[in-house]
């Protein structure tokens, strides 16, 4: 009987690290802070809009995902996304400069979806072949021809490294690293469940819609 408890402690101890941020360096060198924030501005034109740095094999950013995107709906604000590859992650390269060529070459919202997927079936893949299997069905299924040589040039995965090295700027350490940001200012939301409140804040300290009563995200 102990030992079926034990067990069963263990299994929940590697659900709860699964969930946590993935890290980019070992804790005792994060920065407390930030460093260089001027990239955390809305859009021109945008009052609030959201920023995220995410890692296509980080189950943490899998399972921020779903809430951001539903808020961007709620909210109907711009979402700003970037890529952040965590060392030691096998496939996670690959998986965004597939992503980087269904936005870039095919539209935004087939990107967004592969990204969906990918999240979704993250315990699938053990390699980049299964990933590349999941990616030519991917097309298949959408229609879409899977080019034989995906970045020929080189120029997706200059972009997805742009990405890495604006979060280095900014000294991300881990994902999803997701703010809220104004013009004004900027909210680092740390649990995605502190999301909405965060967006109230910001949208009253720019004379948006009135902020509701949450738990405190900074």
């Amino acid at each position: 009987m102990s030992r079926v408890i034990v067990l069963t402690a263990l299994a929940f101890s590697l659900s709860t690290v699964s969930a946590k941020a993935q890290v980019a360096v070992p804790s005792s060198q994060q920065p407390d802070h930030f460093r260089d924030t001027s990239m955390l501005v809305p859009p021109a034109g945008a009052k609030v809009a959201i920023v995220e740095w995410e890692d296509l094999e980080c189950p943490a950013c899998a399972h921020a995902f779903p809430f951001v995107h539903m808020a961007v709906d709620h909210y109907k604000i711009p979402y700003v996304r970037y890529d952040f590859l965590i060392p030691g992650h096998i496939w996670s390269r690959e998986a965004a400069i597939y992503a980087r060529y269904l936005q870039d070459k095919v539209s935004p919202e087939l990107a967004t979806q592969y990204r969906r997927e990918v999240f979704a079936s993250q315990f699938k893949f053990a390699s980049k072949d299964d990933l590349n299997r999941f990616t030519q069905q991917f097309f298949t299924k959408n229609g879409k021809q899977l080019p034989f040589v995906i970045d020929p040039t080189g120029q997706l995965a200059r972009e997805v490294e742009k990405d890495v090295a604006l979060g280095n700027k900014l000294g991300l350490t881990e994902t999803p690293t997701l703010v809220v940001v104004t013009a004004k200012g900027w909210i680092q939301v740390k649990d995605v469940s502190d999301l909405y409140q965060a967006i109230d804040q910001a949208q009253a300290s720019v004379g948006g819609a009135p902020a509701e009563h949450h738990k405190t995200t900074k």
